[in-house]
């Protein structure tokens, strides 16, 4: 007679980015699988980027409301996204992660660069037993080097990553899992290319797969963006073949769903009242007030540049309009409202970029269709992409002349632009990943400044009088429609 058939259930989620809203029904959704399945049959991962530091409750409690959320809601195992890897410091992260969180955070692919180590707060892998079976977890995270290096980081290739724990864990467990934070296409080629994985769990890409994808062997799930949806996964083990011999899947939406877990919702607003405490404390006292508009210059735009500029020790400031949300009042400005104001993960950075590839952002900067351009990624957290603010640069403009015809010449100083000349820039990572404007992704020599963002930036700004009243001189001088030397 044959062994009975061994069954799981996985939830999962993925990109959540501090939705707190979903929360409560999420947990309340797990709750009930809980009830209607034994409880050494059910497995729940989350597959990273549950941190957004564009939310209060995340940025005042420095995560620690999502750690303790994701505590009662009773996840066994995350692999970090790059949210939570790129906008925090390791060390941070180890102090809050030994302190709140009561699971385990897998980092497949992640040593420290000084001991060549997994760092002690997380695990290589894991293996762990589920309804009799030996269950191995892989989990691992986009390679963006450059960053993690500044951070004191190893991120290896995920592939290799991969490849090497299956090799380790295969012969150890009945079913192995990937939490695969590099997107669908990279799942889709890791399931071709490499044997052995019976789940691969994704994220990343914010992709949806209503049911799981069956390439080469393996299955792949993932659960969309924002707490929108859980993932559910019923899967039927034979022992004696030693396969998955059944495997169904499912997303369950969870926007329009009405339970919600009351344990979950206290704990949002214990956290919510402690993040309004952090965030009430003072930046600056603003003597008067700073104009922002996406579509022309203004005095916070400049302030901006300007202090990129200046944080970069470069020659020229570049950032785009729409980093900033809205002006400021004259008062007491507060931490929260700087996030308000300036919520994206973005950092500044150095580039050694041609006079050629300067110019023809600007001229790029002064057309509609990049001012409207919507932006996806990148850490961008606005609306639109804006005209480009700048700062150590005098613009003569004819708005009237046809487009890419409407610059009439760069002051560098007081020199003109050379548009054979490599000049130091300090501008925005996102630009370096060709969002915005192509040629600023053209940068040599390009130095991630890591970990402010440029919220910081703005902040030192905001308490310099002599930066504040910088920030209304004109950059760009329309000569047919001459104004005034200061901005409004």
């Amino acid at each position: 007679m044959s062994a009975p058939l061994q069954r799981l259930v996985i939830l999962h989620t993925n990109d959540i980015h501090s939705h707190f809203e979903q929360m409560p029904k999420i947990s309340a959704y797990f709750d009930r699988v809980r009830r209607l399945w034994p409880p050494d049959q059910v497995l729940t991962l989350d597959i990273g980027d549950h941190m957004d530091r564009m939310f209060p409750e995340t940025e005042g409690t420095n995560a620690i409301a999502n750690l303790e959320i994701m505590n009662a809601t009773g996840y066994e195992a995350m692999v970090l996204g790059n949210n939570e890897g790129l906008t925090f410091t390791p060390e941070w992260l180890r102090s809050v992660v030994l302190e709140h969180a009561q699971f385990p955070i897998i980092g497949s692919n992640i040593t420290d660069s000084k001991t060549n180590e997994t760092p002690d707060w997380m695990l290589p892998s894991l293996t762990l037993e589920k309804s009799g079976m030996r269950i191995g977890l892989i989990g691992v995270t986009a390679a963006y080097q450059d960053y993690y290096e500044l951070l004191g980081w190893d991120v290896s290739d995920p592939m290799k990553a991969v490849s090497a724990h299956v090799s380790l864990l295969r012969p150890k467990v009945d079913i192995l899992i990937v939490m695969s934070h590099l997107g669908l296409r990279t799942d889709q080629r890791m399931a071709e290319e490499l044997d052995g994985i019976d789940i691969i769990l994704g994220g990343h890409t914010h992709h949806l797969l209503e049911e799981p994808l069956l390439l080469s062997g393996t299955y792949i799930g993932a659960a969309g963006k924002f707490g929108q949806y859980a993932g559910h996964i019923e899967l039927a083990y034979d022992p004696a073949q030693r396969r998955i011999v059944e495997l169904n899947g499912r997303v369950v939406p969870m926007t329009d769903a009405s339970e919600e877990d009351s344990s979950v919702i206290t704990l949002l607003e214990h956290y919510r009242i402690a993040s309004s405490a952090s965030l009430a404390a003072e930046v600056a006292q603003l003597r008067q007030p700073l104009r922002l508009d996406w579509y022309g210059e203004s005095p916070l735009g400049n302030l901006l540049a300007a202090g990129i500029r200046r944080w970069t020790s470069a020659e020229i400031g570049l950032v785009n309009s729409g980093q900033l949300l809205q002006g400021l009042k004259e008062g007491s400005l507060s931490r929260g409202r700087l996030l308000e104001i300036c919520p994206g993960p973005i950092n500044p950075c150095r580039m050694e970029l041609s006079g050629a590839d300067i110019r023809q952002a600007l001229e790029e900067s002064l057309l509609d269709e990049f001012m409207e351009k919507p932006i996806r990624g990148y850490g961008f957290r606005g609306e639109v992409l804006g005209i480009l603010c700048v700062d150590g640069i005098t613009v003569q403009m004819d708005a009237s002349r046809p487009p890419y015809e409407r610059i009439l010449s760069v002051y560098v100083g007081e020199e003109l632009l050379d548009l054979e000349r490599t000049y130091l820039v300090g501008t925005i990572d996102m630009f370096t990943f060709g969002s915005g404007y192509l040629s600023l992704s053209r940068g040599k020599q390009i130095v991630y400044m890591l970990p402010e963002f440029i919220r910081d930036v703005l902040a030192n700004q905001l308490q310099d009088e002599a930066a504040i009243a910088g920030s209304h001189h004109r950059r760009f001088i329309d000569v047919v429609r001459p104004s005034t030397k200061q901005v409004e």
